[in-house]
C-alpha cells in the first residue's frame, strides 16, 4: 500500500505563487512510474494539469502553460507543483495521482487527499 500526501495549498492574492508537493510513502520499496496532478474547479470538469515520470519527462496544460512547473525530487518520493502568476480562475481542489509499483502488488494508481489552493482578485 501508497499513501499519497499532498501539501502546499492556501489562500494567495492575483499575481502570487504557490508550491503544492505529492509525497508518496510505503513500508515496502516502491517505484514511482508517473505522477498527474489535478484540479477541480467550481463547474468545470477535472482537468489534468501536469505529468511527470520517472524519467522526468513533464507535460502541462495549455490552462497552466508558462506558469506551472512540475518536478520530482532527487529520492523521486516526492513530486512538486511550482504555481506562478496565480488567477483566481485557479481556484480549485488540487489532487495527485500516482501510478506506482510495488513488490507486492505490481503498478497501481493512488490517489492523494487533495490540497485546496484559493487566489483572491
Amino acid at each position: 500500500q501508497v499513501q499519497l500526501v499532498e501539501s502546499g495549498g492556501g489562500l494567495v492574492q492575483a499575481g502570487g505563487s504557490l508550491t503544492l508537493s505529492c509525497a508518496a510513502s510505503s513500508r515496502s520499496r516502491f517505484i514511482i512510474n508517473y505522477v498527474d496532478w489535478y484540479r477541480q474547479t467550481v463547474g468545470k470538469p477535472r482537468e489534468t494539469i501536469a505529468r511527470i515520470t520517472s524519467r522526468g519527462d513533464t507535460s502541462v496544460s495549455d490552462a497552466v502553460k508558462g506558469r506551472f512547473t512540475i518536478s520530482m525530487n532527487n529520492a523521486k518520493d516526492t513530486v512538486s507543483i511550482k504555481m506562478n502568476n496565480l488567477q483566481p480562475d485557479d481556484t480549485g481542489l488540487y489532487s495527485c495521482n500516482a501510478n506506482v509499483w510495488t513488490p507486492a502488488d505490481g503498478s497501481n494508481d493512488y490517489w492523494g487527499q487533495g490540497t485546496q489552493v484559493t487566489v483572491s482578485s
